[in-house]
């Protein structure tokens, strides 16, 4: 069985591999996460950022060239709640933030504390199956 490296220095090494001009944005909403559930797991994987609830993925920092996506992987399940995920898959949803643009606090606060609780309930329909 695979496992997630969690180390502090690849992490730090997931930060350094951005160019110099992202990763205040890239670091800033790593804070904010980490801020409103410091409880959350970290790794990289996919080349992402990955936060994790007792071993499930919960969140992803994706940088792109031009943009940082937030992405919620049970994301479908909250839209309701949060209607501005962006997104059409199965499961995955996504915030996405311009580096320039100012990162929205309360709606990561918000968002990382629902997705959480929502981990917390169970897996998914369907998960272990197969």
């Amino acid at each position: 069985m695979r496992h997630l490296v969690r180390s502090a220095a690849l992490i730090e090494a997931w930060f350094d591999m951005l160019p110099p001009q992202h990763q205040p944005a890239a670091r800033r909403l790593q804070a904010l996460v980490l801020a409103a559930s410091p409880s959350l797991g970290q790794a990289v994987k996919w080349g992402n950022l990955i936060f994790t609830v007792n071993h499930f993925h919960a969140l992803a920092i994706a940088p792109y060239k031009t943009h940082l996506h937030l992405q919620v992987f049970r994301g479908a399940a909250l839209m309701h709640r949060f209607p501005m995920l962006e997104g059409t898959g199965r499961g995955l949803r996504h915030l996405k933030w311009r580096y320039s643009q100012p990162l929205d606090e309360e709606l990561i606060a918000d968002l990382v504390l629902a997705t959480v609780a929502l981990i917390r309930q169970g897996p998914p329909p369907g998960a272990g199956e197969g």
